[in-house]
């Protein structure tokens, strides 16, 4: 798999999360600036804020800081919005929350179904799977942040039913995408015909998942993304060369 072909293969990825619009962004905190008490009383329409990079704001503090330990009076001030106008938009915290695992779930199991496509040898769309968690786990500032959803909402499903559920079915989607790429494998010939492309959907989704919890626990992304090469050796019963 040669390096332009990953990058390609990434490209949805990179469009659709690392690039959301900072000036927009910009344009919400400008605005938020505006003191209440310092400025007249205006009558007609409500202040208009952008949703998605209010959204986007807010899940980069979840993600900082998990769940239980944000407040709404910081995802006040990194949004650019104020508690009356965040409830408004998106309800309360657990509400907002909510939203931002369903955004989270959107992006991440995009990035692995366009990387999965079934025009692709199965070893290099593996590995482009693979790549596009490693840009997500390694997207933010600093530190690499793994897994929003291993992160922050793993944790709050034992007691929270609403995130449990969201987690239970994102995963479910996770093992079945994996599944069906290895079930037109196995058609192909890319696997043997004995190969069970159930048992290792949950190998694959399994192997995503370490690295995950690996990436947050300070490991390198060269040595994150050999872990997954290895594994796509093992599932595909072939050495697949490191690049």
């Amino acid at each position: 798999m040669q390096e332009g072909d990953q990058d390609t293969g990434l490209l949805i990825f990179v469009t659709i999360y690392t690039n959301i619009g900072e000036d927009e962004a910009a344009r919400v905190c400008v605005m938020a600036g505006k003191k209440h008490e310092t400025a007249p009383v205006r009558r007609g329409r409500p202040r208009a804020y952008d949703a998605e990079a209010a959204l986007k704001q807010a899940t980069e503090t979840f993600w900082k800081t998990g769940y239980s330990g944000t407040s709404l009076d910081s995802i006040a001030a990194a949004t650019g919005m104020n508690p009356p106008s965040l409830y408004a938009a998106f309800g309360n915290k657990h509400a907002l929350y909510l939203d931002a695992l369903a955004r989270y779930w959107e992006i991440s199991l995009t990035a692995t179904r366009e990387a999965l496509a079934q025009d692709r040898p199965l070893a290099e769309a593996l590995m482009l799977a693979f790549d596009a968690a490693l840009s997500i786990y390694f997207s933010g500032k600093g530190s690499a942040r793994g897994c929003f959803v291993l992160g922050t909402a793993v944790v709050e499903s034992v007691e929270d039913v609403a995130i449990r559920t969201s987690v239970a079915r994102g995963l479910r989607a996770i093992d079945a995408d994996f599944e069906a790429r290895f079930r037109t494998a196995r058609e192909r010939g890319e696997l043997k015909p004995g190969a069970d492309p159930e048992a290792l959907a949950v190998l694959a989704s399994a192997t995503m998942h370490s690295i995950a919890i690996r990436a947050r626990a300070g490991a390198r992304r060269a040595e994150l993304r050999e872990v997954a090469r290895k594994a796509v050796s093992a599932i595909c019963g072939c050495p697949v060369e490191a690049n």
